[in-house]
């Protein structure tokens, strides 16, 4: 199957993690599901495109939690035979001094207007490798330090390899965060200089040619996000990749940075959104940092009822999501409420299928749901429970969160035990929940059900955020702190709401007092009290924002911009 692809030039996509579907567990978050998204919109507009990432057989984790919040992690596998096929290529590389077979399973993303894009996952669980070197793709993100740089030489190394295997010619590189980085490392290796041609102490390794084929997204500014290894470590388990020297001058003298080897080895970088690209700067003085804003797949987060409104109305709209800015003009009050109220309902009938908690159609619905870490600031809507309680008696609502702790994220585990603590105790006049197992098909009811999206980082540590893009497709307006594509897609009153301003940091809790007040006499008596001016605010959601803040909108700037130079 993958001779329909390989008859032309493709632009290679690497990411360690990427949510193809939810019932394959090959993704943890964020970063996956934009990496899905990528492909997606690929596939809708034909890009010549590949796809390499691990095969994942045991997941992520399976999020269990107990009545007091507890997270309990348990392996999560998938079924591999309902979803892919495995290749008959191999390729090796040398890891802890021993030879390592990589193998892949192909997937073809079938798009829903007739594209496709394969994907290829890496695996290494073959016979012919010590039990050790057959776990190294088991598990995302899982294991030690060391299992770590197994992972991320299988899959920059071992994707480069075997992509070349399978027949692919390769015209680009485009690296999703840094893990991928050592797929640059490959390249040098493939371009070298003859050594027959070099003057003595001339480097062998032709930067420029790499440098040309390569581009680099980085989605973080938090500094522990960015990959860091001991040299001491590279060397045990890969030997000596390139030159230790020239290594060392590409990705930092103390250790290896893959962020940094990654900067150094691509002429095109960019940040996730304008203020993220901004701060990427500041951090890595330097480098030039663009900046595309992310955006998501218009078909696959839209839901049901949505898309059967905008069919009817849009005509063209999963193609060209710019149509949606007639949303204000083109869609009738009781249309667009219409469509909202079917996945309310939906998500009402999740939410007791789940926990057993009725909640009221009637009643306003805060939503968050994100991965439970400290800036992520989850804890920040229940800073004064007292004042919440205040609020909520004399104008109603109801909150539905989700979303896990990295298992080694002690403090991430300790918020959510804080949230079921809250939860509790708003318990007769603040109903919430906390729905377990936060995956891509819980985020598509939620995103789509609550009636307004909540997101409360500690700036400016929210690099993008996409989850409030998805909700701007359902109609679902959102009240957030001026962050990452926040900055970009606020327009008070119209789009939704801010909470503060966009100045960094939060001195005092001026971030709380700030969301009590837009909720107390902003938000909701819009929602109680004058619902033709609340479903203004949802049409603007959707014609200002996810007309703009599509992955369609995305792909095009990287083709033209990233790919084509």
């Amino acid at each position: 199957m993958l001779d329909d692809f390989t008859h032309e030039p493709r632009i290679a996509y690497f990411s360690m993690e990427i949510a193809l579907r939810s019932e394959m567990h090959t993704y943890s978050g964020g970063l996956g599901v934009l990496a899905g998204d990528t492909l997606r919109s690929a596939a809708d507009l034909e890009l010549p495109m590949v796809a390499v990432t691990l095969i994942s057989r045991e997941g992520y984790f399976r999020q269990r939690l107990d009545d007091q919040g507890r997270q309990a992690e348990e392996p999560d596998p998938w079924a591999l035979q309902d979803w892919v096929q495995p290749l008959d290529a191999k390729v090796a590389l040398t890891i802890g001094g021993r030879r390592v077979w990589v193998t892949g399973w192909q997937y073809i993303l079938q798009g829903h207007m007739g594209g496709r894009q394969p994907v290829i996952l890496l695996d290494t669980d073959l016979e012919e490798n010590a039990p050790e070197d057959r776990s190294i793709t088991h598990r995302l993100y899982g294991g030690d330090i060391a299992y770590r740089f197994k992972q991320e030489m299988v899959l920059g190394i071992g994707g480069v390899r075997l992509l070349q295997a399978l027949g692919f010619e390769i015209l680009h590189y485009h690296m999703n965060e840094g893990h991928s980085a050592l797929l640059a490392v490959e390249l040098l290796r493939r371009y070298a200089y003859p050594a027959e041609d070099l003057r003595p102490g001339e480097s062998p390794y032709d930067v420029p040619r790499v440098r040309d084929v390569c581009s680099f997204t980085t989605h973080t500014p938090v500094e522990a996000g960015h990959d860091r290894f001991a040299y001491d470590l590279v060397q045990q388990i890969a030997g000596t990749l390139i030159d230790l020297g020239a290594l060392k001058r590409l990705a930092g003298d103390d250790v290896l940075n893959m962020t940094r080897l990654a900067l150094n080895l691509s002429e095109y970088v960019n940040g996730v959104a304008k203020r993220h690209a901004e701060v990427s700067q500041k951090m890595f003085p330097g480098y030039r940092v663009h900046a595309v804003t992310n955006g998501v797949h218009p078909f696959t987060w839209t839901s049901e009822p949505f898309r059967k409104l905008y069919d009817a109305h849009l005509s063209g709209w999963c193609h060209e999501p710019e149509l949606l800015i007639r949303a204000d003009c083109c869609l009738s009050d009781d249309a667009v409420w219409g469509a909202h109220c079917q996945a309310k309902q939906t998500l009402i009938e999740r939410v007791r299928t789940l926990t057993g908690v009725a909640l009221n159609v009637e009643q306003p619905m805060l939503g968050f749901a994100r991965r439970m870490t400290a800036y992520k600031r989850p804890d920040l809507l229940f800073s004064d429970l007292e004042r919440l309680r205040a609020i909520a008696r004399e104008q109603p609502f109801q909150i539905v969160l989700a979303g896990k702790a990295h298992p080694h994220d002690d403090g991430g585990k300790a918020l959510i035990e804080r949230l079921h603590t809250h939860a509790r105790a708003l318990a007769g006049v603040v109903p919430t929940v906390f729905l377990p197992g936060y995956d891509m098909g819980l985020a598509q009811c939620l995103v789509a059900g609550v009636d307004v999206w909540l997101n409360t980082p500690l700036r400016p540590l929210e690099a993008s955020g996409t989850s409030g893009m998805k909700a701007a497709f359902n109609g679902v307006p959102n009240l957030s702190v001026l962050d990452g594509w926040w900055i970009e897609g606020c327009i008070e009153g119209v789009t939704g709401w801010a909470v503060g301003d966009s100045q960094m940091g939060d001195s005092g809790g001026a971030d709380a007092d700030a969301l009590y007040r837009k909720l107390a006499e902003v938000v909701l008596p819009l929602y109680h009290r004058n619902r033709p001016g609340w479903i203004a605010v949802m049409k603007g959601a959707i014609a200002k924002n996810a007309a703009f803040f599509n992955s369609h909108r995305m792909m095009r700037r990287y083709a033209t911009e990233a790919y084509i130079r």
